[in-house]
């Protein structure tokens, strides 16, 4: 399992290093600069609105069909045709609730039509991610990693399009962005749908009471953690547009919104190995197979992979910024500086919670949650009125290290994770592995070299001193993928 995760993950990667960073740093810098500061604080708090209620459109079924079918394969063709039918009532569901409260928030009449598209697109983009949770809950990882960029390299195409072809010159909007998503959603979903029916045998939904009551209970512990884990993660730029008035609010939200597409766009790639994780512990543990190793190979990668980036965008992060923005790009680095250390903890949560959720430790991981979301509703509520968009980045970054924390301890606690007699040596290599990479960093920074050559020392150095310090097992992972 260990060398079918590592070839997995460099396949992963490697499609999603080929497409995402120029989606991130091409297109979508480009819209928020065409469409503006207010526009797209407006796009950006509103998308964010329907990711927080997702949970009536998903219900927690795709984590739990991941799981579900991890362990138990030959329950697709059972489930999948209920769990068509239940996805249509959520969806019905859902849009009620969206309105409802778009309404009780007073969104005006060109937010409600650009709300009615986000709505869609979130029942696309939730359909896409449950097939895709059939495909890599049989272990096809191959072909979900070609879906996973599928909507993104479609996304792309039909921007250039929208950006450049002589027809659309000068009439480019947030609303022509937000179609441009709808068609990729649209394509990418039919491509995994016809996936899922080939594997699964599926004829025609049914309306299975009995079934679909049942999948909505085992999936509700589910849903309540997305819930929770949703609004510790996007409800800041939410409040901000709620507590800051009229258009500081929209312009406060697209400073924001600068800095969390870049945190966004490096979690992605975080993200990448809770998709292997999860079918992957799940197999693991229904068979009683030992997990210390992957998950030792999976922290070292991921502690590895998110401070050198962090610690690269705490020096060079005005540099950053003045590339891709031009508007308020000091303000806009500050946020960023503090907003880009969410990243290590969200980043080592992506192992510890999955481990935790193939566990079927839910109730657990829930209250960790819940304990998160109040500590980020409270921090955000003191810091937004005084300290705006910066205020929300340090309360980001407070809320992600105690969820983190609590969720390795109990990881510990619950599975007996010993790792090896040495954890204590492995622990003391990690923390020196971090002060090395800051003391690296500023010398670097210090160099008489273009910011970009130092940028570029600066992610050499974070691999060597990872080698350095044994933080991954470079011959040992080498030895797996070589061996049969």
């Amino acid at each position: 399992m260990q060398k079918k995760f590592i070839l997995n993950l460099i396949l992963l990667l490697f499609l999603n290093l080929l497409i995402k960073p120029f989606y991130v740093f091409f297109i979508d810098v480009n819209v928020q600069r065409m469409v503006g500061l207010n526009d797209y604080g407006i796009y950006l708090s509103i998308f964010n609105f329907t990711y927080v209620i997702n949970i009536f459109l998903d219900m927690g079924i795709t984590n739990f069909n991941n799981r579900n079918i991890a362990q138990n394969s030959h329950l697709l063709s059972k489930y999948f045709p209920t769990i068509i039918v239940l996805r249509l009532l959520l969806f019905m569901l859902y849009v009620a609730i969206a309105f409802v409260l778009a309404l009780a928030m007073d969104y005006d009449i060109r937010q409600m039509k650009l709300l009615g598209v986000l709505v869609f697109n979130q029942f696309l983009l939730s359909f896409i991610l449950y097939l895709r949770s059939n495909i890599s809950g049989l272990l096809h990882f191959v072909t979900d990693s070609f879906i996973s960029v599928l909507d993104r390299v479609l996304l792309i195409v039909f921007c250039l399009i929208l950006f450049y072809a002589r027809f659309f010159e000068g009439r480019f909007s947030v609303e022509w962005f937000v179609y441009a998503q709808t068609a990729s959603y649209v394509i990418t979903a039919l491509v995994a749908l016809s996936v899922v029916i080939k594997d699964s045998g599926f004829s025609k939904p049914k309306f299975n009471r009995p079934l679909l009551l049942l999948i909505l209970k085992k999936s509700f512990p589910f849903a309540l953690l997305t819930l929770l884990m949703a609004c510790y993660n996007r409800i800041d730029t939410v409040l901000i547009k709620q507590m800051l008035p009229g258009d500081e609010g929209s312009m406060q939200v697209g400073i924001y919104g600068h800095s969390f597409r870049i945190l966004e766009a490096f979690n992605n790639f975080s993200y990448l190995f809770a998709v292997l994780l999860l079918p992957i512990y799940a197999r693991m543990l229904k068979n009683n197979d030992n997990v210390n190793g992957i998950t030792k190979t999976a922290f070292g990668l991921l502690l590895c992979f998110s401070f050198t980036l962090s610690t690269l965008c705490m020096f060079y992060g005005l540099q950053i910024m003045d590339l891709m923005y031009d508007v308020e790009i000091e303000y806009s680095a500050q946020v960023f500086k503090v907003l880009i250390y969410c990243f290590p903890s969200m980043s080592l949560a992506y192992i510890f919670g999955t481990l935790l959720t193939a566990n079927g430790s839910l109730k657990v991981l829930n209250i960790i949650s819940l304990l998160g979301m109040g500590i980020s509703v409270v921090l955000n509520v003191a810091l937004i009125p005084k300290h705006g968009a910066l205020g929300s980045a340090y309360a980001g970054v407070i809320t992600q290290m105690f969820v983190v924390l609590c969720q390795m301890v109990m990881s510990r606690k619950l599975l007996h994770l010993s790792y090896d007699r040495h954890l204590m040596k492995y622990a003391s290599c990690a923390v020196l592995y971090v002060l090395s990479l800051f003391v690296a960093g500023y010398f670097i920074s210090d160099l008489d070299l273009n910011w970009m050559w130092c940028c570029g020392l600066h992610l050499l150095a974070g691999v060597a001193l990872a080698v350095l310090f044994n933080v991954f097992d470079v011959k040992g992972m080498l030895k797996l993928i070589i061996n049969k």
